[in-house]
């Protein structure tokens, strides 16, 4: 059933997203077409609820708590890579926070930081100006044009939201580095991307750049790519496989990591000191 009530949300709202858009520009649509839609939103809503609900008795009837049971049943309806993404844009936002107040989240005391966002911070920069233009330019545009209020509302907190998106990102990895410490090399990348290697597993680690990678997140032949700005210059060799949960969860198998750290030397020391 759950199956059902996933395929019917996903055809139903961005039909009344399309409706309260154009109720916004001033267009009423049909009585007829009004009241379809508005039954249609009603009725998945009500299989959403009934299906929620179903899940999380079942999760309760095996011996779940009421959260662990809720978790579940979210779990069960909402696909994984949508509750991935929300994820990611929740501890997006938070890592804003972590900016504004000059801290880093997963660096526990005597470990060694690593940073990788200075390579990557004029293209940010970039992105955030152009985001911040093209809100500015596309509401008056929009005003010159006479276009209602409802709707440039919407075009202006969607432009804002795009603004945001941007900061958080260059919070995120601001915010979250990679890390060395006495028992693993936690390789990172921003919110979307976190490997946790044990150092018994490390058999090597060199400098290596590269300038031709093919995206931010790549796993291909057992080598994991981490790169920024399409480089990396770190390369870790592990006498074992190990698994990668790439950002939309998608789970692979890596035995070589190649990485990009501002200061590659940072990642060379520390490894290469011995563990007390």
């Amino acid at each position: 059933m759950f199956r059902v009530a996933r395929a019917a949300l996903l055809a139903v709202l961005p039909a009344e997203l399309l409706l309260v858009v154009l109720t916004a520009a001033g267009v009423r649509p049909p009585g007829p077409v009004l009241v379809v839609v508005e039954v249609a939103v009603v009725a998945v809503l009500l299989l959403e609820a009934v299906t929620l609900l179903r899940l999380f008795r079942a999760a309760r009837r095996d011996g779940a708590g009421r959260r662990a049971a809720l978790g579940t049943a979210v779990q069960e309806l909402v696909p994984a890579p949508v509750r991935r993404l929300i994820g990611f844009e929740a501890r997006g936002v938070a890592a804003l926070l972590l900016w504004v107040t000059r801290r880093r989240h997963g660096v526990p005391p005597g470990a060694t930081a690593v940073p990788y966002v200075r390579e990557q911070s004029s293209m940010l920069l970039v992105l955030l100006f152009a985001a911040v233009v093209e809100t500015v330019a596309v509401e008056l545009l929009l005003g010159a044009l006479g276009v209602p209020s409802g709707v440039r509302t919407v075009v202006l907190v969607l432009d804002a939201y795009a603004v945001v998106l941007v900061l958080a990102l260059w919070a995120s990895c601001a915010t979250r580095p990679h890390v060395v410490t006495e028992g693993e090399l936690r390789v990172r990348y921003g919110v979307h991307f976190d490997l946790r290697v044990p150092r018994e597993l490390i058999s090597s680690v060199r400098l290596a750049r590269a300038y031709d990678e093919r995206g931010t997140v790549t796993v291909a032949d057992g080598r994991l790519g981490v790169a920024v700005s399409s480089q990396t210059n770190v390369v870790v060799e592990l006498s074992e496989p190990v698994t990668v949960v790439r950002p939309l969860g998608r789970r692979e198998r890596a035995r070589v990591i190649r990485l990009f750290a501002d200061s590659p030397g940072l990642v060379l020391d520390a490894l290469r000191t011995p563990v007390p």
